[in-house]
């Protein structure tokens, strides 16, 4: 594909961005109805399979998180999003922009990512009402010596 089409792709599909590829299995949790559907579809359409929700008991490729403000110890809830993810997999935590109900401050999304042993890589517009920020679980010692 070329530089062009992936941009084209991204103006039209705004999952595009998160990087998911197809075949992925994308874990979904905080589902509610003030979520993003645009995103939400668009991912489902990248990788070709749909969201699966946090009852689902096998490891996912990557976990979309909507956290908002009143949703409890977001620490707790970034290690909860963990725990069924590969080594190495990403969390996208969607929190609400500036201004709008259930915004959570950046300096807590940072402290309860490193408290919950993730790292911050980058952050996206993931929509009219909601940001992303890409977190990441590290590659551990024991899955390098495999």
């Amino acid at each position: 594909m070329s530089a062009t089409a992936d941009h084209a792709e991204e103006r039209t599909n705004p999952a595009a961005r998160l990087g998911f590829e197809p075949g992925q299995v994308v874990q979904e949790i905080g589902y509610d109805d003030d979520v993003e559907q645009e995103l939400r579809e668009g991912i489902e359409e990248l990788t070709g399979t749909e969201l699966v929700d946090e009852d689902y008991d096998d490891v996912a490729d990557a976990v979309v998180l909507w956290f908002r403000e009143d949703d409890g110890d977001l620490t707790d809830a970034l290690v909860d999003a963990t725990t069924m993810i590969d080594e190495g997999g990403s969390v996208w935590l969607m929190t609400p922009k500036t201004g709008r109900d259930g915004y959570v401050e950046p300096s807590d999304i940072g402290e309860a990512a490193t408290t919950a042993g993730l790292s911050q890589t980058r952050s996206i517009s993931a929509g009219k009402d909601w940001s992303g920020s890409r977190l990441v679980t590290p590659k551990t010692a024991r899955s390098a010596k495999r």
